[in-house]
């Protein structure tokens, strides 16, 4: 028998997560059943249980995956200097995790995964620890932008690093909350009122109080 390739369970990997994906997002986790998975990507019982165990593995995968993605960004990030600001990033990341992440779902439909795997943590330990896990890593990534920041001159030493980490973390949630309940929320829009809300410190000829 022909050994199989790495590349080959690779990319039949990815197929599962794609298709677990796409029918979560469209029905979400439970009223998805695995046989739906099997006819979304097209394999047998078999082929995708030698991958998963169950639909809380697939459930489990996708959640660390999203936080995969979102941590090479800010890998990224921290590599260039200057920092992205936090306009360029949170729409890079937002882009990368809703619509280049999957294929063959929608920004909305993704967005709608994302709130279920956030509700499906109060049921799910093993999930809640990857959920906390990944918010950890974000506001440690966060604070070392920040620092970033204000070392470029770009903001008040006297800001707290983990309060502003945990206010933009807060603010792509939303931005991912009002993707999966209205649809149709351009990640420029969020981008344009960063830069809005940034530029407030600048803005000539006004007085505070």
């Amino acid at each position: 028998m022909a050994r199989v390739s790495q590349q080959h369970l690779d990319a039949r990997r990815r197929q599962i997560l794609d298709g677990a994906a796409r029918c979560f997002a469209r029905n979400g986790f439970h009223a998805t059943s695995m046989q739906d998975v099997l006819s979304e990507v097209g394999l047998s019982a078999g082929a995708v249980y030698r991958y998963f165990r169950s639909k809380d593995e697939l459930i489990e995968a996708i959640a660390d995956e999203v936080f995969d993605v979102v941590r090479g960004a800010f890998t990224e990030a921290a590599r260039v200097d200057p920092p992205p600001t936090p306009d360029v990033l949170i729409g890079r990341v937002l882009r990368r995790v809703l619509y280049d992440h999957v294929e063959g779902a929608d920004g909305q439909a993704f967005a709608r995964l994302v709130i279920q795997v956030w509700t499906e943590t109060l049921r799910n330990e093993r999930l809640a620890a990857v959920l906390d896990e990944g918010y950890g890593t974000l506001r440690s990534a966060w604070v070392q932008l920040v620092e970033a920041y204000r070392a470029h001159g770009w903001m008040s030493d006297e800001a707290d690093a983990d309060h502003v980490a945990r206010t933009l973390i807060a603010t792509a949630q939303g931005f991912i909350t009002q993707q999966a309940l209205f649809g149709n929320v351009s990640v420029d829009v969020l981008e344009s009122g960063l830069r809005a809300v940034m530029s407030m410190e600048r803005a000539p000829g006004r007085n505070a109080g």
